[in-house]
């Protein structure tokens, strides 16, 4: 259940009694954006994030009976450098598991882990040109990233479409927070990266943010300045960007 709505910039914020709750909701309105798209284009791409986070959206997005798979193309927003391509923290395969091969896409394009990391980032930037995203379906990084833009690295105008860089302490910290790590020491230093300015032209952004764990940088995208220390405070001048959150990602607003 939808506990409140309101605005911050053009951005709407909606608070949801609970995890599942968040995550149908913003399946329902990505259901019904992509049905809305379909009867305008043959097909359409979207860029997926991959964390714990977005556990309760995937599942009931992946479970929804309404959507032509077959029309659309997957992609996905970031990867971790040199991880073994079978590593199950590989955002990759988290996604593969998560709904990839749940359900009956028209393609996927990996980000791959192993490659050399520029060859990569010229590879998957010629896939994003290839097929233009419609719709990204993103979270909210505790230190307000988003995809693998930390504060040190984000650049609201950068002129990369996807960029290797290095992952600061408050970013892996959190992939320990989020069990996918036993400690800071096995968290990679370097990941591949969609840019912001990449994801934020995606005409339709869903965020889904739970977790008490994330409720200072919900405040900070919310409240704060428009700002690279915050990446995802962007979110605010977006034309067509919803944020979902639960009552504890929520609870400093």
């Amino acid at each position: 259940m939808m506990l409140r709505t309101f605005m911050a910039g053009k951005l709407p914020v909606r608070i949801y009694d609970s995890r599942k709750s968040m995550g149908e909701a913003a399946a329902a309105d990505v259901a019904a954006c992509i049905q809305k798209l379909l009867t305008e284009k043959a097909e359409i791409s979207m860029i997926f994030a991959a964390a714990p986070s977005q556990n309760e959206f995937l599942e009931a997005l992946a479970a929804r009976p309404d959507i032509e798979w077959k029309r659309i193309h997957a992609l996905h927003m970031d990867e971790y450098v040199g991880l073994p391509a079978d590593a199950p923290q590989g955002f990759g395969n988290f996604l593969r598991k998560a709904i990839f091969d749940k359900v009956p896409f028209a393609s996927v394009d990996y980000i791959g882990t192993g490659a050399d990391p520029d060859e990569t980032c010229r590879r998957y930037a010629d896939i994003l040109q290839a097929k233009p995203a419609d719709i990204v379906c993103m979270g909210i990084g505790e230190n307000g990233h988003i995809a693998f833009n930390d504060p040190h690295v984000a650049d609201f105008n950068d002129p990369l479409p996807v960029k290797k860089v290095a992952l600061d302490e408050t970013c892996r910290l959190q992939q320990v927070h989020d069990g996918c790590f036993r400690s800071i020491d096995e968290v990679p230093r370097y990941a591949i990266t969609l840019t912001i300015p990449t994801m934020i032209r995606v005409k339709h952004i869903f965020c889904i943010v739970p977790a008490p764990t994330k409720a200072k940088a919900v405040q900070e995208t919310v409240c704060g300045p428009v700002s690279e220390k915050c990446p995802a405070s962007i979110l605010r001048t977006h034309e067509n960007a919803i944020l979902y959150t639960d009552t504890d990602s929520a609870a400093l607003l």
